[in-house]
């Protein structure tokens, strides 16, 4: 059984935590990040969504790269600061920007965009059934041979296993909610994509042990 009431208040941690933090990840894209940028351009993928765009250092490396933005994002004030970043350097004409709780579907048409990237957005409070609903939506937004890259921490993280179980493959650590995955969710979500790389990396000091996916839509 999930602690619901942990997870609706994740959007008001992530907001103190932003509010408190606001260069949390560093301004520089993440290793994923510059990945989808290199991927992505090779491919002539030219409109982009982000889900999870957080304080916006990997959407920054997107439209440095010349790419059309779409940032989705729940925590409203990240967006204003990011949409001040992109002004001050110049490339804010290709930024989009969508508040939004990807718990619901997707506010955009059918077929809209070339790629879909996230960093750990997937790992966030969000139910294995929530996860079927966004990947259903991910391959909906996204065009015929569109391009899907994301990454999540896996159950050979340090931190899975500890902290409070909050159900479902989610523990809470310091006041974050983490769903660590295992191949077999990958494989799941990976249903009507074509599944090209599950590529281990690492992050950070601890260091987070992740996978980079990398999927493209059948």
């Amino acid at each position: 059984m999930t602690d619901q009431n942990a997870i609706d208040a994740q959007r008001a941690h992530w907001q103190r935590t932003f509010a408190a933090n606001p260069d949390m990840y560093g301004t520089q894209a993440s290793d994923p990040g510059q990945y989808a940028v290199n991927l992505f351009a090779g491919e002539h993928k030219r409109d982009v969504l982000e889900l999870g765009a957080g304080q916006g250092r990997d959407t920054l490396a997107l439209l440095g790269a010349g790419f059309k933005v779409t940032a989705l994002e729940y925590e409203s004030e990240s967006l204003v600061g990011l949409r001040d970043r992109a002004d001050s350097l110049g490339v804010a004409d290709h930024l989009r920007t969508t508040t939004h709780d990807v718990r619901e579907p997707l506010p955009y048409p059918n077929a809209h965009f070339d790629a879909v990237y996230s960093h750990m957005l997937f790992n966030m409070a969000l139910t294995t059934t929530e996860l079927d609903a966004l990947a259903d939506q991910v391959r909906r937004v996204l065009r015929p041979d569109g391009l899907h890259v994301y990454s999540v921490r896996h159950i050979g993280d340090a931190h899975y296993g500890s902290g409070v179980s909050l159900g479902d493959g989610m523990y809470e650590n310091g006041g974050f909610i983490v769903h660590f995955f295992d191949r077999a969710l990958v494989d799941r979500l990976a249903d009507g994509f074509s599944l090209l790389e599950v590529h281990d990396f690492e992050e950070g000091a601890l260091p987070r042990k992740l996978w980079r996916i990398t999927l493209r839509k059948s």
